[in-house]
């Protein structure tokens, strides 16, 4: 009962209140230095992502390094307003785990993002990664733009014949507008490098998605 209740998102009327206020967190990314939460620099954008755990998810992102300005964990796309890491895994807030990048489109491209994230985990498990269970760990690619929009659909349609091609199920990736952003707390924030030989429950299907290398969806 409790994996079933986990797995199904609340509504409305059962989701957790939250707060009006942010949550304290960490003023500065533990790894570059940078001002978390900025102001950055003009010309850079955001992308966001959900692939499981957060810890092992934003480390494969700031590990891209160049052209990565900043990265943050935190939850988005649930219904609870500044929910606390303890109220998101009670399966009542319907917020995913995700990662806020910040980066230079100049230096690294939205596609070599969506590529890094199809390749480190296995988007057709529905509501879990491995061994992590729950809506929190569901993946998810939500867009800032038309252009990121079209991108993301675009290389679910091409990864999907990758996988489909070689015996895996329908992937189960939302891709929606990018919804607010919560940042997590000050332990979370670039964890894996804090604790080097942390937990990370990431595992990819070893299928590369053509993204970004010539091929299209079509």
């Amino acid at each position: 009962m409790f994996f079933r209740k986990k797995a199904e998102m609340p509504t409305p009327d059962k989701a957790l209140k939250g707060r009006p206020t942010a949550i304290p967190t960490a003023k500065q990314h533990f790894v570059n230095g940078r001002a978390l939460k900025g102001p950055y620099p003009a010309g850079l954008e955001m992308a966001m992502f959900g692939f499981g755990c957060f810890w092992g998810a934003e480390r494969k992102l700031w590990q891209l390094d160049e052209g990565i300005h900043v990265t943050a964990v935190g939850y988005a796309a649930g219904l609870t307003p500044n929910p606390t890491y303890e109220e998101v895994c009670s399966g009542q807030t319907g917020h995913n785990e995700v990662v806020l990048v910040v980066f230079d489109p100049g230096k690294i491209s939205y596609e070599t993002l969506l590529k890094t994230f199809w390749e480190a985990h296995d988007p057709t498990q529905g509501m879990r990664q491995g061994n992590d269970a729950g809506t929190q760990y569901r993946s998810g690619i939500y867009t800032y733009g038309e252009a990121q929009a079209r991108a993301a659909a675009a290389s679910k349609e091409a990864y999907g014949k990758v996988l489909a091609a070689n015996g895996y199920a329908p992937i189960t990736t939302e891709i929606l507008p990018a919804p607010e952003f919560y940042f997590a707390e000050d332990y979370h924030q670039q964890y894996l490098a804090k604790v080097p030989h942390g937990y990370c429950g990431l595992g990819g299907t070893g299928l590369s998605c053509p993204i970004g290398t010539g091929v299209t969806a079509a």
